[in-house]
């Protein structure tokens, strides 16, 4: 049997996320995060995984919070410390986890980030990645003094040249630990000198990338090792997994060159009932305020006056493309708009409903023999190659699931038992990469 590859996001500002009141201990204790990766290291995952919060499941990582009405949302201040300091002090407390960071690749510059993630690489015993994502909005543009941002394709483009070119500087020291020269002109970047940090224990460290768009996909075929997703179905999932492994062969790559991970929620229960149960006391831990943001953010619109108790207004997007800021607009806002009305309308429920039903990410809810299956069920399907799960609950959503589903994985094979390496490149079961100096 084929095993799969698991994660753990660490939660950060999503609506459906829920603190663990005092045991959470605050928004940036490292007590949180220390459990989070002392559990996910304990049932044998790949790595720990730290997004910014935004409005999707894997949405990434950036120095500003996102703005509601004009005042930072109460949410967005949620899981904001910088990522790579908190990864190096977590590899301190693990000894196999991969530890991934969320790093954005139009407000960086790739001398300063390949040698922190380097650094990190070096820390960690091989076991640091990079989450490269393209900042999606106005404000972190602002933070740097960029004066706004980049438009979409050349974001995209600027991110392909930002990954090849901390490549060349990994690879500007030889395996035996000799220094070269380096030298890169291109668009965005013209650079050269010499790079301070000796090869790493990996060669490079893991690259990752959320790919759902079609450039998402592409640039993940060309220049990632993990590609993060997000299906609601099983034929959803086969179809995304099925495209993005057949673009990796114009890049004289192998299909088992790109792992693919979906991000999945799991509400666990004794049986299948009493999960539904938990499931539903979780949605209804969603606050009427803080439910209203997200149909916003849609519509570009101020819809306080409407009840979020009640059905989604029947209006459609507004004048106010700003008024949430920090996170990227839906690319067709009245499609999406008309969707989750029709959803509300199908089922009866109400926008604070509507807006914890409609999460992107793939939900198993059930007994852990059930939720094993449904996880068994993807890979087996050719729909993912592993999952990431993003709990709940912090610091404690992951325990249950390392408690309860992960030795009956094991038992079936599925799973892995103990770590067969040392770096995270060993875990994926990705070759170390070749040497190109």
């Amino acid at each position: 049997m084929k095993q799969m590859r698991l994660a753990v996001r660490f939660p950060g500002a999503d609506s459906t996320t829920v603190r663990g009141g005092h045991r959470s201990g605050g928004q940036i204790d490292f007590s949180s995060f220390a459990h989070l990766a002392r559990t996910a290291e304990r049932g044998k995952f790949d790595f720990l995984f730290l997004a910014g919060e935004g409005p999707r499941p894997l949405a990434g990582e950036g120095p500003r919070p996102r703005e509601h009405h004009g005042r930072t949302h109460d949410l967005g201040v949620a899981g904001r410390p910088e990522p790579l300091t908190l990864l190096g002090a977590l590899a301190a407390v693990t000894d196999r986890l991969g530890l991934a960071a969320t790093v954005d690749a139009t407000d960086n510059e790739p001398y300063e980030l390949a040698r922190r993630l380097a650094t990190l690489d070096h820390l960690s015993g091989g076991r640091a990645a990079w989450h490269v994502v393209t900042s999606p909005d106005a404000p972190t543009g602002e933070d740097v003094r960029r004066g706004g941002h980049l438009d979409r394709a050349e974001r995209y483009t600027r991110a392909a040249e930002f990954v090849a070119t901390a490549r060349e500087l990994w690879d500007s020291w030889t395996p035996e630990g000799t220094p070269r020269p380096f030298a890169h002109t291109g668009q965005h970047f013209d650079i050269s000198g010499e790079f301070t940090v000796p090869r790493s224990p990996q060669g490079h460290p893991v690259v990752l990338h959320s790919g759902d768009s079609d450039e998402g996909r592409e640039f993940a075929a060309s220049a990632a090792d993990v590609v993060l997703t997000r299906h609601r179905t099983l034929e959803d999932g086969q179809a995304l997994y099925a495209d993005v492994k057949a673009r990796l062969a114009a890049y004289g790559r192998r299909p088992d060159d790109l792992t693919v991970m979906a991000g999945v929620t799991v509400v666990l229960g004794d049986t299948d009932a009493e999960a539904q149960e938990n499931a539903a006391a979780l949605r209804r831990q969603v606050s009427p305020r803080n439910a209203l943001p997200a149909p916003e953010q849609v519509r570009g619109r101020d819809l306080s006056p409407y009840d979020p108790e009640g059905p989604p207004p029947g209006v459609g997007p507004g004048p106010e493309p700003d008024l949430v800021r920090g996170r990227a607009r839906t690319a067709d806002p009245l499609r999406a708009a008309d969707t989750r009305r029709a959803s509300s309308e199908a089922t009866g429920l109400a926008v604070r409903r509507t807006v914890v039903e409609a999460t992107t990410r793939q939900s198993l809810v059930g007994s852990p023999e059930t939720v094993a299956t449904a996880l068994e069920a993807f890979v087996t399907a050719e729909a993912a190659d592993g999952f990431v799960l993003v709990p709940h609950l912090t610091p404690g959503g992951l325990d249950d699931f390392v408690d309860r589903v992960v030795p009956l994985l094991q038992e079936r094979g599925s799973f892995r038992s103990a770590y067969t390496g040392t770096t995270l490149r060993s875990h994926l079961g990705h070759a170390e990469p070749v040497w190109k100096g």
